[in-house]
């Protein structure tokens, strides 16, 4: 996939869990801008044609990789499944609940990228406030 310098995408599948026995593959898309450094964007591309996409922390994620966090809404944490290292995330809207399961390593590939775009503490000098207060403004 075509990216560029200011966007850092990972697209691969995740596992909707229905029960301990039984899960579903569900593709998504993670996906982080500079132009919106505080926040990390999952798009789950359902059979239904119209994508879902979430937004939460970009620090929810990191930490979720090593510990639980979150509440509310978005729910992450680490777990293995046999040998494999995975982070469930789950979600809850009006609409239902889903939990998720996605290998730990190429979402934390994917976040050593995205810490090279922005690093930690950085999120503010990577705005551009000029071009928000525009925005706000028109």
């Amino acid at each position: 996939m075509e990216q560029s310098p200011s966007v850092v995408e990972l697209e691969l599948d995740m596992e909707l869990v229905l029960s301990p026995e039984r899960s579903l593959p569900v593709p998504a898309r993670f996906s982080y801008g500079s132009h919106d450094p505080f926040a990390v964007h999952v798009t789950f591309h359902l059979d239904t044609g119209n994508p879902v996409t979430w937004v939460f922390g970009r620090d929810l994620l990191v930490e979720g990789t090593f510990r639980p966090c979150g509440q509310g809404d978005v729910r992450i944490w680490p777990t293995r499944s046999g040998r494999r290292s995975m982070i469930c995330l789950a979600l809850s809207s009006p609409a239902g609940d889903a939990l998720l399961e996605v290998p730990l390593a190429p979402v934390a590939g994917w976040l050593e990228r995205v810490h090279r775009l922005v690093p930690p503490g950085g999120e503010l000098a990577a705005l551009d406030m000029d071009h928000c207060l525009a925005e706000l403004l028109a």
